[in-house]
């Protein structure tokens, strides 16, 4: 069955497996380098913006991810060809990195704005110098939660496929939006144009209440967005699709 995958899915998907292996027997010290985190955070190298989508958290993140891409990818590297496909892959990984950036770098000025109120020197604290909270003690106590929330955020990285993925389901939902498939507690199978929007939807709501589960929601939205409007460009102007 495994030799029946088109090539670059089944290339994606060794490569992947033995990061995840790699990852296992070498713990933090691969994390640190390719997982993906905040632009400006002490940790960020340039090459983490394509490594991360070949990391996972843990067996079920992997398994799940690669299932997926199992279920849709072949169709459609078959439909657009190896070169569109994947440029459809990593460029809808790469808008699951930036959305999801963009919404931390949000949250980064709101938390700094917070803490200079407080008369807490985030520029400095940012730079390597020691923080000093100042004021009284409900002052210094919010000053420490937010400092908390600021180091999550640096310090957190971002890891998995499923930005790149959410691209490969979206463009799969353009192209073929009367495909039906089936989903996990509903027993009948569901045409993918109207799961598609309901999953952005409740991911939209998710992320904007915060890192629920510990899944970076925006990043797959930003993946979806992208899978979407490449799909589209290239079903209107490119190709004609059986």
């Amino acid at each position: 069955m495994f030799n029946n995958i088109p090539p670059i899915t089944k290339n994606i998907i060794i490569i992947n497996v033995i990061v995840f292996v790699a990852t296992f027997l070498l713990k933090d010290q691969l994390t640190l380098y390719l997982a993906a985190f905040y632009p400006f955070s002490p940790f960020f190298h340039s090459w983490q913006v394509i490594t991360h989508m070949f990391m996972h958290g843990s067996f079920m993140h992997i398994l799940f991810n690669m299932l997926t891409l199992y279920s849709f990818g072949p169709i459609l590297e078959q439909s657009l060809g190896g070169k569109k496909y994947l440029i459809l892959y990593f460029v809808s990984g790469l808008g699951a990195f930036f959305l999801y950036n963009l919404w931390n770098f949000v949250e980064v000025q709101q938390i700094s704005n917070q803490l200079e109120q407080l008369g807490f020197n985030v520029s400095a604290y940012l730079s390597g110098a020691q923080g000093v909270f100042s004021g009284g003690a409900d002052s210094v106590l919010r000053q420490r939660e937010l400092v908390g929330d600021l180091n999550n955020i640096m310090g957190t990285p971002m890891v998995g496929a499923s930005g790149a993925i959410f691209g490969v389901i979206a463009a799969f939902a353009t192209l073929y939006p009367d495909s039906k498939i089936m989903i996990m507690f509903i027993p009948v199978p569901v045409k993918v144009k109207y799961i598609l929007p309901i999953i952005l939807v409740v991911s939209v709501f998710l992320g904007i209440s915060g890192n629920v589960g510990g899944i970076a929601h925006f990043a797959h939205v930003g993946g979806a967005l992208v899978g979407f409007l490449l799909a589209w460009i290239w079903k209107k102007h490119l190709y004609r699709f059986n």
